[in-house]
């Protein structure tokens, strides 16, 4: 009899283990099924809200089917102390298990209003755009330059918690200009208290946020260039007329002001490498304007006779070999090109028309090319 009873408990204790674990394994499959969502959405999180709050809006929205069912999971997940605050996409059909993970971890806001500062060589263009979630495409909704008077809504664009912020310097910016920039943005904080040294810092884009001041950012450009340098130098040809990476970020930096055209980087930084090794001159107009601006000013003019022929230690016309300090911050392609030049027997360039440029073997050759650009900047007057 007792036997009977035992084996009976123990037939329903099994029973019972089978069940709950048919409802664990439910509840599980439930949580990692597809999501009601038909379309992506935004979801924006106040600072300090609760997955109460946000599970409540996420079912609203469609984006589940159960906020209860949702709190569940997460807090077995053990996720329900790390809720963030920020504006996230929350793609369609996503699980509630993707959503808990999209919520919880953090980082960069994936979707809403993004101001993006564009620094160029002369000015800063600011940006503000919103991500569209059906498209994933960003619309543009003003643009602004920052010496214009703002636009009204921009202050409050600026303090909303789910703003994203970047920063994008075009290739060729003087560190001088980027600090100004920097300067600019009066979401970000703190001092710069010295101009970095020219080329050390890497154009790009960089996202930042509140913890984040004008001396950090300005210390991941500097970091950025010196990984960048550092790969590049590693992987450089043979017998170049470089003893340092230094020396190699010097010529990248005029290879940089020379040409905007990737295509043109590795002939134009050859036209230089054969130059250096034959012992000619560089003869380039940027080192020149470098040596009367220091990169604090844009020249807005062609050079005078008298400029060429003042000496200075950037005056490529009237001395050999390098100039002493890069003339501008290149990026990674002109970079490279410094230390990977195309094989050539090019020693001259000049523009031809077209946005880039006419080469040449010979000096001949050459004047021939100058005669034509010359044409083309007369017909271009008349």
């Amino acid at each position: 009899m007792w036997r009977s009873a035992a084996s009976n408990i123990i037939s329903l204790l099994v029973v019972m283990m089978l069940l709950a674990g048919g409802i664990g394994l439910t509840a599980k499959s439930f949580f990692i099924a597809a999501g009601p969502l038909v379309t992506p959405i935004c979801v924006r999180i106040p600072s300090g809200s609760s997955f109460r709050t946000v599970s409540e809006e996420l079912e609203k929205k469609g984006a589940l089917q159960s906020a209860w069912f949702f709190r569940v999971g997460v807090r077995y997940q053990e996720k329900e102390t790390k809720l963030k605050a920020g504006s996230f996409l929350i793609p369609a059909f996503s699980t509630m298990q993707d959503i808990s993970n999209i919520v919880t971890q953090g980082g960069a806001n994936t979707c809403g209003t993004e101001i993006v500062y564009g620094v160029g060589i002369v000015s800063t263009t600011i940006r503000v755009r919103e991500l569209d979630p059906k498209t994933s495409k960003l619309k543009e909704k003003f643009v602004f330059k920052s010496s214009d008077k703002r636009p009204s809504a921009f202050n409050s664009l600026i303090n909303d918690e789910s703003t994203r912020h970047r920063i994008v310097v075009a290739e060729g910016t003087t560190s001088w200009r980027i600090v100004q920039a920097l300067n600019e943005i009066s979401y970000l904080t703190g001092k710069i208290n010295e101009i970095p040294e020219e080329g050390s810092l890497a154009p790009t884009s960089y996202e930042f946020g509140r913890k984040d001041t004008r001396s950090s950012i300005i210390k991941r450009m500097s970091v950025k260039q010196d990984i960048i340098l550092q790969r590049a130098w590693e992987s450089k040809s043979n017998n170049l007329p470089f003893k340092t990476p230094g020396e190699a970020l010097i010529l990248a930096s005029v290879i940089e002001k020379e040409t905007g055209l990737k295509s043109e980087r590795r002939i134009v930084a050859s036209v230089f490498i054969n130059r250096l090794k034959k012992g000619m001159p560089l003869q380039t107009d940027p080192t020149v304007i470098y040596g009367i601006t220091k990169g604090k000013e844009i020249l807005g003019r062609g050079l005078r006779q008298s400029e060429l022929r003042k000496d200075s230690p950037w005056n490529t016309y009237l001395r050999k070999g390098l100039p002493p300090t890069p003339i501008a911050n290149p990026g990674k392609e002109s970079i490279f090109a410094a230390l990977n030049p195309e094989k050539t027997d090019f020693i001259f360039f000049v523009a031809d028309g077209t946005g880039g440029h006419a080469f040449a073997t010979n000096l001949s050759d050459h004047n021939q090319n100058v005669s034509n650009w010359r044409a083309i900047e007369k017909n271009s007057k008349d």
